[in-house]
């Protein structure tokens, strides 16, 4: 049996409960064909999460690396086209739970100016819609931790060569976190739906060595 690396930060800034570490904390230990998923929560620190989950690729030999995190205001589950080599926090007027807020950082400054999942992205999506549950490819993953986790593992596998297929998704608000003053307006998903579509898209990632060709249609969405 395989294992599959999921991976969730916790609590950060305006989010007091994050739906990343729902669905990895409920999905660890299941069997997801001939995977077993292996779940970890990763600290919402900039540079020391590249470590810990770098460190959990060691520990736990995975097939595939998923990472999960919040991006608030969006109304579905993407799944993460690119990671850009680049940190910038003040943007969002933010700092990590460190208290780190970079602004025009690199990830890696020996690095490419970005990286490309290397999960099959438009396999995901038709089966997670498939499955009733709405979602699209995205081209932005920001410039906060979850790009920059994004960007440092797939960094850290390339210079590693190490035959690991890896990449992100992103959970939209939760509903009890959508309702705080301060979000009011923003879309939600339950945990338990963001929980199957990220089963059903971890399936499609094993079953899907490559991705398939044919088009993913977008609505509203980078």
């Amino acid at each position: 049996m395989t294992n599959v690396l999921l991976t969730g930060f916790g609590p950060f800034g305006n989010t007091p409960v994050n739906p990343a570490e729902l669905v990895a904390r409920a999905l660890d230990g299941t069997v997801i064909g001939e995977a077993k998923i292996v779940s970890r929560i990763v600290p919402n620190v900039f540079f020391e999460c590249i470590d810990v989950v770098s460190a959990a690729i060691e520990e736990v030999q995975p097939s595939l690396v998923v990472m999960l995190g919040e991006y608030g205001g969006r109304a579905m589950i993407t799944v993460e086209r690119l990671a850009q080599n680049l940190n910038d926090a003040t943007r969002y007027q933010l700092a990590d739970n460190a208290g780190a807020a970079p602004q025009g950082q690199l990830t890696a400054p020996e690095g490419p100016a970005a990286y490309y999942s290397t999960l099959p992205l438009r396999a995901m999506v038709k089966a997670m819609r498939a499955g009733g549950i709405p979602t699209d490819i995205s081209d932005v993953a920001g410039t906060f931790g979850c790009n920059h986790l994004m960007y440092g593992i797939l960094h850290h596998l390339e210079q590693e060569q190490l035959p690991i297929r890896a990449g992100w998704i992103h959970l939209p608000h939760l509903p009890c976190v959508a309702a705080l003053e301060e979000n009011l307006g923003a879309p939600s998903m339950s945990a338990e739906t963001s929980t199957t579509g990220v089963r059903i898209g971890i399936q499609a990632a094993l079953e899907h060595p490559e991705d398939i060709d044919e088009p993913s249609v977008s609505r509203l969405q980078i």
